[in-house]
């Protein structure tokens, strides 16, 4: 075998990925990106233009702006959020003696069987002025009127949450598995305390799985509508939901297009910055374990 047949061994084995790729992921994102050039004359009447009136527009107009801060802070608050109420679960399943293990993880993963709408419209009866909440607050006599807790960002975060925190837990459950469990006694008998065990090995060695959850989170947050639509007031609207009420509501599918994209570019900044500082190795572990 020529050693340029044998460089070509590699391209030939990655062909069928890369052509469900190209077909998948790159050509519907140039069909959106020569969409976004479109001018909308009227509603749901696009006219083919290449003009930059639609990007012009979102790189000038303040609202644009506001909704990619309010995506970015809102996305951090609740991977921050997640990754601290996410760790103590993973390292309890990580670390358990229960025979029964697999009886745990499915526990942690049977809210996935339940439709993402429902989960989020459950909120609604806990947070409503009707909800279960308010009803025990009134029963303890703590308040003589309901609360006004549904449609703030509290509500948006509280749902994100509920959401997307198995996604941590998984990840940085699959982190600690892979930890040798003699490090941290190795450690004790060394003259470190639990604590100081816990913070000079096993944390950092768990941070990879930290840091894909995080990304996870992050990604996932930034880029959902449903839930602020459902349970975030008329302030709390996300990029998601510019994106939604373009095609939906205003029926302007070039400026659609154009968010979609600019959304696309701004999570996928983040997934590449992950992949140069972490790498993608420990996704493709969670998913694939």
């Amino acid at each position: 075998m020529s050693e340029h047949q044998f460089d070509r061994r590699p391209w030939l084995l990655l062909s069928p990925a890369l052509v469900f790729i190209t077909v998948m992921v790159v050509i519907p994102m140039a069909f959106i990106l020569v969409y976004s050039m479109y001018e909308n004359i009227d509603l749901a009447v696009d006219v083919p233009a290449f003009q930059f009136g639609n990007w012009q527009e979102l790189f000038t107009d303040s609202y644009y702006h506001t909704a990619i801060w309010k995506t970015l802070r809102l996305s951090v608050i609740v991977t921050v959020l997640a990754a601290v109420l996410g760790y103590v679960p993973a390292y309890v399943i990580a670390m358990t003696r229960y025979r029964h293990k697999w009886l745990l993880l499915l526990l942690l993963i049977l809210p996935f069987w339940i439709s993402f709408i429902i989960r989020t419209l459950s909120w609604i009866h806990i947070f409503g002025n009707q909800g279960a909440l308010n009803g025990l607050l009134s029963w303890l006599g703590l308040t003589d009127a309901p609360l006004s807790l549904m449609y703030t960002e509290f509500t948006v975060i509280v749902g994100f949450i509920h959401v997307f925190l198995p996604y941590m837990i998984l990840n940085v459950y699959v982190s600690l598995e892979g930890i040798d469990p003699n490090l941290e006694p190795a450690a004790r008998t060394l003259g470190a305390t639990p604590w100081q065990a816990f913070r000079e090995v096993t944390l950092p060695l768990s941070l990879p799985g930290l840091a894909a959850g995080s990304l996870l989170v992050f990604v996932l947050t930034g880029g959902s509508y449903v839930t602020p639509l459902i349970l975030g007031g008329p302030s709390d609207f996300l990029f998601g939901n510019l994106v939604y009420d373009a095609i939906v509501t205003e029926l302007n599918w070039p400026m659609g297009a154009t968010l979609s994209f600019a959304l696309l570019m701004l999570l996928g900044s983040v997934v590449i910055l992950y992949s140069k500082f972490m790498g993608m190795n420990q996704l493709s572990k969670a998913f694939g374990r």
